[in-house]
Order: structure tokens, then sequence, then C-alpha cells
């Protein structure tokens, strides 16, 4: 039996749930840290604090096999982790192989976008010959996390008109990694506004990754339990508009 924790700061990781139970039959504990949201906005010292205590909380209450850190603003926060600790982390390599324009856009939260942090990683894939743009996408964030893309999505198409369009077309961007869990719930109003720009979700190759190392084929079915440090009343209303109606429980970092 594969037990894996996943962790972000709402409903947003939420999105990497459907990859990995694509890829393999395994036992999901989620972890909707809403008490601590956004991440996005909050300085990185206390990002990194988060992060650590999260994942000895998880481990001390869970004894997950893996604990997958949803987020991309903590992932790149992190210096250091065991090996059963996977990051989510922008796919640049993989923009890279496919912009003709040779120009990406990166959309992050606001506080990765504004640190050096994500200009240390890009320094460390030693990309040459490629423009990167960097775009503070925590406005989008905050439309998932309020439920928005699903109740109002005449007001997203126009933020996101409005937020990307001018610097896509200034830039020639062909290529976008949605480096925030959130934003693949946006991805139907990205394609239909930017037909000729790619969208990539890193939690497409997170789960292939998974599945070639820690796939057990005698488990036969998926289950997921979802806990929250929030109110799970609020929570438990946003899901249901995403048809998922699993119970949720309390829970908090220690």
């Amino acid at each position: 039996m594969v037990k894996i924790a996943v962790f972000d700061s709402g409903l947003g990781s939420l999105s990497i749930i459907k990859p990995i139970q694509k890829q393999m039959k395994c036992d999901i504990i989620y972890f909707a840290d809403t008490k601590n949201f956004p991440y996005g906005k909050k300085p990185i010292k206390e990002l990194k604090s988060i992060t650590l205590k999260t994942i000895s909380s998880i481990q001390n209450s869970f004894a997950p096999k893996l604990i997958v850190i949803g987020s991309n603003t903590l992932s790149l926060t992190l210096d250091s982790h065991s090996n059963n600790i996977f990051t989510v982390l922008p796919p640049i390599n993989e923009a890279k192989a496919i912009s003709k324009s040779k120009s990406i856009a990166i959309l992050a939260t606001e506080s990765i976008v504004k640190s050096k942090l994500l200009d240390n990683y890009i320094k460390s894939l030693k990309i040459n010959n490629i423009k990167i743009i960097k775009i503070n996408a925590s406005a989008l964030v905050d439309l998932v996390e309020s439920g928005k893309f699903y109740s109002n999505p005449e007001l997203c198409k126009n933020m996101i008109k409005k937020i990307l369009s001018l610097t896509f077309l200034k830039n020639n961007v062909d290529v976008v990694t949605l480096s925030s869990t959130h934003l693949p719930f946006l991805l139907k109003f990205f394609k239909k506004i930017f037909p000729n720009i790619v969208f990539l979700d890193p939690s497409e190759s997170l789960a292939i990754n998974l599945k070639q190392h820690y796939a057990d084929p005698n488990k036969k079915r998926n289950s997921l339990q979802i806990f929250t440090s929030g109110s799970i009343k609020l929570l438990e209303k946003k899901l249901s508009y995403m048809n998922i109606n699993n119970k949720i429980s309390k829970f908090s970092i220690q």
C-alpha cells in the first residue's frame, strides 16, 4: 500500500490528485492549509518555517511513504530534503525544449516572483539562448481559491486577459509554465483565450515519476482523505462545486 500525503495552502494542489490517480492506485491524504492561505504573499522566511513544520506534522500524524509539496512556492523555498519528499517546480527545461519563439513565461506567486529563489533556480538549470518572463499570478490564484473559476467565468476571462495578454504579446511568448498548482483549474480559460500558446502543468511529469518508482501492482483502488486547517464548511462548499464530496476533517500543523 502506497500512502502519499499532498499539501498546499488551499484547494489548489487537488489538481495534482487526478494525474497521480490516473498513473497509479494509492491512498492519498490531502491537507488544505487554508489557515495560511495565501502562501504566495508571505515572506520567504515564514514560508520556510511553514514548510518544515508541515512536513514534520504530516510525518508524525500520518506516517506516509511519500510527501508531495504541492505548492511551487513552498517547493522553491526548500533547500534540501529527504528522498521521500517530492517538490513541484517550474518545468523550464520542458518549456525550453518545445518553445519555437525561444520566449517562455512562468506564472508564479508574488513571493516567488519578487524573491531571488526563482532566479537562482533558473540559474541552476543553466538555461541559455532563451527569454524567461516571470509573471505575478497571485490574482489568478485567488480566482481559484475563492471559487470564482466556477461561479464567475466571465470575471476570470477578463482578469486573465488583463493580466497576461499584453505581456504575452510583447514578448512573443509561446510556452507558459503553470507554476502554482491552483492554475491548472484555469486551464480551459487559458487555452480558449490563447489557443497558440502551450501551457505546461508540472503535475503530469510528477505523477509519471511517482508511478515509475512507487506504483504497487497489488493495489486495486484509490482512496482520498481530505484535511484542512481552516473552515471545514467553507472547504466543503467549494469542493461540492467540483463534485468532490469526501468527508473533511480538521488538522493543524504543530
